[in-house]
């Protein structure tokens, strides 16, 4: 995994479009930063590697397992945790915003994308279907044959119906369009996956 220079959690809120410094509409995404603290600083003596560990989302002391209680209980109690490998110097309690962010970076985002539940072969691969002439019938959207009766099995990887979405899931070359400080919120040019109020992670390299 590479090094990380910049890196967040924050949460896909919606979409919308801005005028840029050229007149034109841009169409963004917003994302709103979550509290980013960092939690736990990894070296190789220790831990066989260099990581941070980042703590986000505000969270009641009462609703945190003990355990993660004495984890934090110097810099606070957090929904949750992200690690990321890094060569930048931090240490436990700094604070991460989108003031390390500049207009113009071209940043990754991971998430989980939208489930759509049980779908057939047309809508999750793009099988074109059978032919709507007469005699077809109710086999418009079927998969077909899916291969020789020799082997008297269904191989691996065979491309059928079944559940879509709902997967992690990365995009890169995402373009920071806005950078809203007072709000703490990030505005995204391309498509950032997963659904309005899901977590996402912003980094470049």
């Amino acid at each position: 995994m590479q090094n990380m220079k910049k890196f967040i959690v924050g949460k896909k809120i919606e979409m919308t479009q801005i005028y840029n410094d050229s007149g034109n509409v841009v169409p963004v995404t917003v994302v709103d930063i979550q509290p980013c603290v960092v939690t736990q600083v990894k070296n190789k003596e220790t831990d066989g590697y260099i990581a941070v560990q980042v703590g986000y989302g505000v969270q009641k002391k009462s609703r945190i397992a003990k355990p993660q209680q004495g984890h934090t209980k110097d810099v606070g109690y957090f929904a949750g945790f992200k690690e990321f490998r890094t060569a930048e110097e931090y240490k436990v309690g700094d604070k991460i915003d989108v003031s390390q962010f500049e207009l113009g970076d071209e940043v990754k985002v991971s998430g989980v994308s939208k489930g759509k539940g049980f779908q057939g072969v047309v809508k999750r691969y793009g099988f074109k279907g059978a032919p709507k002439s007469h005699g077809t019938k109710d086999q418009v959207r079927m998969p077909g044959s899916i291969g020789a009766t020799g082997p008297q099995r269904v191989f691996k990887g065979t491309r059928m119906g079944g559940q879509m979405g709902n997967q992690g899931s990365t995009v890169s070359n995402l373009t920071v369009e806005k950078i809203d400080i007072e709000k703490n919120q990030v505005y995204l040019r391309g498509a950032v996956p997963g659904a309005r109020n899901s977590l996402v992670t912003i980094y470049c390299n």
